[in-house]
């Protein structure tokens, strides 16, 4: 079978953790790479599963996000200041947030998720 050559960019630390990996079990570079191309092919897909980086960005989390992104879109949020913030924690609250609340009462779409 013909070889060919294969040029990729990546981390210097972790091709340095990979290498160390894969010499640990027995395989160079080459070979760990071709073991994953040809179990790819094998399961017409990447043969482990692919989990978020960040647990953050888990499908709930992208979820709530989208319904907030649409609730701001739709004006339907408030900010506040560090200091308005702060002041809230001695249970003052800002005239505006008090409007805020009394203009979207009984809006079942601001119920925080």
């Amino acid at each position: 079978m013909a070889q060919t050559n294969l040029t990729i960019r990546i981390d210097e630390g972790i091709k340095q953790e990979a290498e160390t990996l894969f010499n640990n079990i027995g395989l160079n570079m080459s070979s760990a790479i071709n073991v994953f191309f040809r179990q790819a092919i094998r399961e017409q897909a990447i043969p482990f599963e692919l989990k978020p980086y960040d647990d953050y960005y888990t499908g709930e989390n992208l979820k709530k996000l989208k319904r907030s992104m649409a609730q701001s879109n739709r004006g339907e949020t408030i900010s506040f200041t560090m200091s308005e913030l702060e002041a809230m924690e001695t249970g003052e609250i800002p005239q505006r947030a008090l409007d805020f609340l009394n203009k979207h009462k009984g809006d079942n779409n601001n119920a925080p998720n």
